[in-house]
């Protein structure tokens, strides 16, 4: 069975979400054991790496604690490819709660699809608080993916094959192809959320790499991790913000693969329009948020394109 290393990105974890987020760790452990286990501190203020659930953790797992000072989750992603040895690397996020077979079927599609280079499963979400109705159609943003049959391509611009940083598998080769690009400077825009950031992405270029070197990427039904969501994730300020925060990732991330931002013709600016009016108020809260993410991804893009000129 290939060799894999965990690799778990936290910022200032919140006690009971990343204490079960641990102790799935170790029940997948169980079944398929990893080669290490890397925790990444992204300069975290609240000190959890002093509380006794946490201790206990490093203690039974021999786990690695390292610090990443640069604040994002690119800059502790990078750390944490840096920083492993194994064949695949697994990110986990800190309120992510795995199955108990999720090491197992991840690593098992590994040995089974040799030209995958990129990979995770389902994620369900599991709520603090019962989620008002109307917010369903907009679970998409916080990450839900559900679906029933295994699907994967050789293309990092398909949305219907690529993986998501919940519970992602990666192959080192493209891993390390990600970092290279870093340091050699192509990726001088975080596409990851930071502190005060929703920009999302890094993990489709992460993934989008796996292409890069003639590998596919794809979505398995067999692997399943949940997805804690705080009542917070769930207003409507935070669900338009994050909506613009994807979009104008999204915008930067085609760049990245070729894709730059085109004109929009008249005829569809008439059609655009038309839609507008004939939308709920929410509808047009979230239509507005996803032009503006637009807009600021453009406005990003030029503003690197000028510093290198």
């Amino acid at each position: 069975m290939s060799d894999f290393s965990v690799v778990i990105c936290t910022y200032n974890p919140v006690q009971h979400i990343f204490s079960k987020c641990l102790d799935s760790i170790l029940e997948a452990a169980k079944i398929c054991k990893p080669s290490e286990i890397i925790i990444i501190d992204n300069n975290s203020n609240n000190r959890f790496d002093q509380e006794e659930y946490f201790r206990d953790f490093i203690e039974v797992s021999n786990a690695k604690l390292i610090n990443e000072s640069k604040q994002g989750l690119t800059p502790a992603r990078l750390r944490g490819i840096a920083s492993s040895s194994s064949d695949v690397l697994v990110f986990v996020d800190d309120d992510n709660i795995l199955r108990a077979d999720f090491f197992e079927k991840g690593i098992k599609i590994a040995e089974k699809h040799p030209h995958i280079g990129a990979w995770s499963g389902q994620v369900k979400l599991v709520f603090e608080e019962k989620p008002p109705a109307w917010t369903k159609q907009y679970w998409g943003l916080l990450v839900h993916r559900e679906f029933s049959v295994d699907k994967w391509s050789n293309l990092p611009l398909l949305d219907e094959t690529m993986p998501c940083g919940a519970g992602l598998f990666v192959r080192m080769q493209v891993a390390s192809l990600y970092r290279q690009l870093h340091l050699e400077g192509k990726r001088t825009i975080q596409l990851d959320r930071t502190a005060t950031s929703l920009l999302s992405g890094g993990d489709n270029d992460l993934a989008g790499c796996a292409c890069d070197l003639g590998l596919g990427v794809g979505l398995f039904k067999d692997i399943v991790v949940d997805h804690f969501i705080p009542s917070k994730r769930l207003k409507l300020d935070y669900l338009l913000n994050l909506a613009s925060g994807i979009w104008a990732s999204s915008v930067i991330f085609k760049s990245y693969r070729g894709e730059l931002p085109q004109r929009i013709s008249l005829k569809r600016k008439l059609v655009n329009i038309l839609r507008f009016l004939f939308m709920k108020r929410r509808e047009r809260a979230f239509y507005i948020a996803t032009l503006k993410g637009q807009k600021q991804g453009k406005q990003i893009l030029r503003a690197c394109l000028k510093n290198k000129g």
